[in-house]
């Protein structure tokens, strides 16, 4: 019978015969694993103490300290109220002392225009009263005007009718009849009044970031504030951060009322809100804010679109102002501006900010000629009443001085 083990020869290493031994009784082969770590006894749950009962104080610790205490906010003003003197501004609620008839005092217009005196108009008057006996070279005025922002066509016509004009008073009466010529009839007492009885009146404040559009909304509120009207403020600039904050802080300041939502939250929806509360608490004039924008993103500027359906939905009939605010130092890049928002909701004033600020005033006379929309008001200052009422006469006026 055959073998059950297969043998083989085998020796050790002395050369020595050594058994065979059966491959069923050899140990079997095994992998050389790594050794394992030894075994961690497992993490004890963690115990977790129960809800502290009404009433209970935690005790302190002393690794940390406490913070600031949080601020109280105050409710709403009602209608009539009268804001305490703020001493960080001059005058009476925060501002210059008003005047007899209820308005803030007029700032100082001349004053605000001081650097465009200095400016391309001390150049242009030099030119044209200099005296010459053929007259004052035409051609060098008209490149002051270009350089005062009037804009290359504009002041091409000006300068061919003033030279048509041939006023007895001189060149300079000339050229600055045709400069008040450009400027749209406006009335300086000008207010906003409502389209329909009953309802409030609507101010949509639009623009680009950094023009002075929020500060521009607290003025506002302050003048309309200071005629004796109710105010509210529609927050709706929901994207840009701290926009919020300093509209509360200039409600506060006006006497104003404020409806705004969490940052990020749909700009209609609040324009929306704060016409119910102005129709419920009959205020008389609301103010919207919008998110700045740049006027080549069609996206963000449909969204004005949409606040101006939002407002149309709420109150039928009623025609906002659409105010346009104006850096006056961005020049002609403004007027593209202006050209772009009023395609896209229809404006119906400007406010220039920041007059005082720059030599080239010239940006008045463009926009007023390329869109044949007044001038509501100008800031030449920093102060809440260095938000004046545009007077054509006394701008131009002011200007020659």
């Amino acid at each position: 019978m055959m073998s059950l083990f297969r043998r083989r020869r085998a020796t050790d290493p002395a050369g020595a015969a050594v058994a065979a031994v059966p491959r069923t009784e050899r140990e079997p082969l095994r992998p050389q694993l790594p050794e394992l770590p030894p075994e961690v006894a497992p993490e004890e749950e963690p115990h977790y103490e129960p809800f502290p009962e009404p009433g209970y104080e935690p005790a302190e610790d002393p690794r940390y300290e406490p913070g600031p205490p949080v601020p109280e906010y105050e409710p709403f003003p009602e209608p009539g109220y009268e804001p305490p003197h703020d001493p960080g501004l001059s005058g009476p609620r925060g501002s210059s002392p008003a005047t007899s008839g209820g308005e803030p005092a007029a700032g100082d217009l001349a004053a605000g225009l001081e650097k465009s005196r200095g400016g391309f108009m001390s150049r242009l008057r030099g030119l044209l009263l200099g005296g010459q006996p053929d007259g004052p070279s035409w051609a060098e005025v008209e490149e002051t005007l270009i350089a005062g922002d009037v804009g290359a066509l504009l002041a091409m016509r000006i300068v061919e009718r003033a030279r048509a004009r041939r006023d007895p008073a001189g060149p300079e009466a000339a050229v600055r009849a045709e400069l008040e010529a450009l400027l749209v009839p406006s009335d300086p007492h000008w207010s906003p009044s409502p389209a329909v009885a009953g309802q409030p009146v609507v101010v949509l404040v639009v623009g680009v970031n950094g023009t002075g559009k929020t500060t521009t909304i607290g003025k506002l509120a302050h003048r309309y504030r200071a005629e004796g009207r109710s105010v509210l403020i529609a927050a709706a600039d929901t994207f840009r951060a701290a926009a919020i904050e300093q509209l509360e802080v200039w409600a506060r300041r006006a006497g104003a009322t404020i409806v705004a939502h969490a940052p990020g939250a749909d700009p209609g929806a609040v324009v929306y809100d704060a016409l119910d509360a102005a129709v419920a608490r009959r205020i008389d004039v609301v103010i919207a804010d919008t998110a700045g924008r740049l006027h080549t993103k069609a996206g963000l500027m449909d969204e004005l679109t949409k606040i101006r359906r939002v407002i149309d939905r709420r109150l039928p009939g009623a025609r906002p102002e659409v105010l346009f605010v104006l850096d006056a130092t961005t020049g002609q890049n403004g007027l593209a501006q202006a050209k772009a928002f009023h395609e896209a909701v229809g404006l119906t004033g400007i406010v220039l900010t920041k007059l005082d600020s720059t030599a080239r005033g010239g940006i008045v006379f463009a926009i007023e000629d390329a869109l044949g929309l007044p001038v509501r008001y100008v800031g030449v200052g920093e102060q809440v009443a260095d938000l004046l009422p545009f007077d054509p006469h006394a701008f131009v006026t002011a200007l020659f001085a």
